[in-house]
């Protein structure tokens, strides 16, 4: 972080190094997609974890401390492809490297609020849950896409830590209440965004969990809102398909390529910002 000041809109800005791009490979599937390869003008870092155990949907101790190592000489204030939902988890341990009160964004078609099945371990299901519960300078979650049959079940102390907009009030609300939900969002702390791209319709994406119906187009509006007004400080995108069942792959790779492209001009809007 190199310094920090307050606009007229109560916005807390912080000129920061946005350069950092890893992608994790858990399983391979990143080396079938084509979206960082346009991109030689920055590095994309590239940490290596297919030989990992211990990793899919749940992540034990030890693969844990793994992981941890490999990031450990990241920022996190850059943008991370985390591979498919199944490693969502690895949001909560970006999150980790935060050091200022933040809030979090999340795009995701399930809550990710789910009790720990197995003793405590953090899950690709209950990773917001455990943000929530060991992260203290997280103060709020931003829930956007579940249905809210699902975001019931949450346990009540956390819903209180949590502004969800559900799957059925978005397909209710215009294109302007839209807009305007995202451009009201609270900018008095900086922001780290999630983005699982199951929350997109089956047209746009194609990955291991069941989907909402969100188009790609409606995402990038919303991100471009939140990227301009918001101090956003890191970001990471999953919800890639297993390797196996890959025929729809270039809907995400497209979806990748997209929001690689308006987070570098984000980023150099931000470098501009940054020199004046």
């Amino acid at each position: 972080m190199k310094n920090t000041e307050k606009n007229k809109n109560n916005k807390i800005t912080q000129i920061i190094d946005l350069k950092e791009t890893v992608i994790m490979n858990f399983s391979g599937i990143y080396k079938n997609q084509s979206f960082y390869k346009d991109h030689a003008e920055k590095e994309i870092f590239w940490t290596e974890l297919s030989d990992l155990s211990g990793c899919n949907c749940y992540c034990d101790a030890e693969a844990a401390d793994r992981i941890c190592e490999e990031i450990q000489n990241y920022t996190g204030n850059g943008i991370h492809f985390i591979d498919s939902g199944n490693y969502h988890y690895m949001t909560r341990l970006w999150l980790e490297k935060q050091q200022v009160p933040f809030r979090l964004l999340v795009f995701d078609n399930h809550t990710d609020m789910q009790p720990p099945a197995f003793g405590g371990l953090l899950s690709c299901g209950g990773w917001i849950a455990a943000s929530l519960e060991e992260l203290p300078l997280l103060h709020e979650v931003i829930l956007v896409g579940p249905d809210e049959e699902a975001y019931v079940q949450v346990e009540p102390e956390l819903q209180q830590k949590v502004c969800f907009l559900s799957r059925e009030k978005l397909s209710m609300m215009t294109a302007e209440e839209k807009e305007d939900f995202f451009k009201n969002l609270d900018a008095d702390l900086p922001l780290y965004i999630s983005v699982d791209k199951d929350v997109l319709c089956k047209e746009d994406a194609s990955t291991t969990w069941s989907q909402g119906d969100m188009h790609l187009s409606e995402l990038m509006s919303f991100l471009e809102v939140v990227l301009e007004l918001q101090n956003v400080v890191g970001m990471d995108v999953c919800g890639e398909c297993d390797q196996d069942s890959g025929s729809e792959d270039f809907l995400n790779d497209h979806a990748n390529e997209a929001i690689l492209r308006l987070w570098e001009k984000m980023r150099k809007s931000s470098e501009r910002m940054g020199s004046e």
